[in-house]
């Protein structure tokens, strides 16, 4: 096996899933597949022993489900990052998984590509999460589904650019492609991104978005 390669676990209950998985990994220049497990036990046994880069978690197994999963692997080796891909669309789901520790979030009916892209983008050290989800809960919060407590929290005071920055990273840009777009430097955008982080005083940007759809500092228009 190449070193320079990702190497990534996948973990999912249907056999023949991961193997479609597997062979359209094999298929990729800079990723491979090092490990299956069926369920969260039987992967937790496996991080043991692999050295992985990345785990493609299922969340609804036997055993161990992917939350739970999620959480011990993460307890065992903070550095890991685990990407949900999961079948369910629902706010409650995205929620456990974010609080889990998951560094990314992808539908089952997403296509290769967006997989990809999330597989790529969590190795450069950044969230990714699909924007079907992100849509859903947008939705569900336009309609008054949402919890009412959440909606209470305290909300904390953004400055114009603070807010600007913030809808685009809840369009799921990257620091780089937010950059370009508002034509500042990437330091720029990093100090403004650390600052959301400081204010709201959660740790990336996974739950910065969770933050920002709970409190309604997002525009839904833009969705």
């Amino acid at each position: 096996m190449t070193k320079d390669k990702v190497k990534i676990i996948l973990v999912d209950d249907h056999k023949i899933f991961r193997e479609g998985l597997a062979f359209m990994i094999s298929k990729l220049k800079n990723f491979e597949v090092v490990g299956e497990a069926s369920n969260g036990k039987a992967f937790l046994k496996q991080i043991e022993e692999l050295d992985a880069d990345i785990v493609i978690m299922d969340i609804s197994m036997p055993n161990i489900d992917g939350i739970e999963a999620t959480k011990r692997a993460l307890t065992k080796n903070p550095d890991l990052k685990v990407i949900a891909l999961t079948m369910f669309c629902d706010e409650d789901y995205y929620y456990k998984a974010v609080q889990a520790g998951v560094s990314g979030y992808v539908l089952k009916d997403s296509g290769k590509d967006e997989l990809i892209e999330a597989m790529e983008t969590v190795v450069s050290g950044e969230n990714y999460f699909s924007q079907k989800i992100l849509h859903h809960i947008l939705v569900s919060l336009d309609k008054g589904k949402t919890n009412k407590s959440d909606q209470e929290n305290d909300k904390v005071k953004l400055t114009n650019r603070e807010t600007e920055i913030l809808n685009l990273i809840c369009q799921g840009l990257s620091n780089s492609e937010i950059s370009d777009k508002l034509c500042l430097s990437l330091r720029t955008i990093e100090g403004h991104k650390s600052n959301l982080l400081s204010k709201t005083g959660v740790k990336n940007s996974i739950s910065l978005v969770m933050y920002a759809i709970k409190n309604k500092y997002v525009n839904i228009s833009l969705f």
